[in-house]
């Protein structure tokens, strides 16, 4: 269906719905990189879905969708942010930009794993789950994940590279299970 026929149809939303549901999983997961639980991503998912029912005429068709859609979650999520600014594990403007930039280019091959690795997260015990992403959070580091934690340096150390292995190990599995699935 080219522009002409979407704007010139009595209900040009009509276009819209299988792009939606062919593409709302990697939307999803594109969100779920870069906020801090699965429900804030589904609101922002939600929040992104009206936004393109309301936008969806300026989308000109023939283009890619799937990259305009994850324009609009990209807004979505910067809006958001001031909400998770009271949250422990807030992202600077620069890493946003890079996951934003690293999962436009290569949606395809991690909107599964990404997924998987929210998942893995959650699997993982309290004391485990701050330490990582205390690890990663803006100015922060092992350094400081092991004060927070109350663990030596080098204990710290280990404890990130069991807290990894056990994440790769997971998100591997689960990726694994959703392929045989299938």
């Amino acid at each position: 269906m080219d522009t002409s026929e979407i704007n010139s149809h009595p209900d040009p939303h009509r276009a819209l719905v299988p792009l939606l549901m062919r593409h709302e999983r990697q939307i999803f997961a594109y969100i779920y990189t870069m906020v801090p639980n699965r429900h804030d991503a589904e609101d922002i998912l939600q929040e992104t879905s009206l936004t393109i029912y309301d936008k969806f005429q300026e989308f000109e068709q023939g283009t890619d969708f799937l990259a305009w859609a994850m324009r609009i979650a990209w807004w979505k999520v910067r809006a958001a942010r001031q909400k998770y600014a009271r949250s422990k594990v807030v992202f600077n403007d620069e890493v946003m930009e890079a996951v934003a930039h690293t999962a436009e280019t290569m949606v395809e091959e991690t909107s599964q794993m990404q997924v998987a690795l929210g998942q893995c997260l959650q699997k993982l015990n309290e004391r485990d789950r701050r330490m990582i992403l205390m690890r990663y959070e803006q100015g922060s580091g092992v350094e400081r994940a092991a004060m927070a934690s109350g663990r030596s340096l080098q204990a710290a150390y280990k404890s990130i590279m069991r807290i990894k292995q056990v994440l790769h190990d997971c998100v591997i599995n689960n990726v694994s299970k959703e392929e045989a699935l299938s």
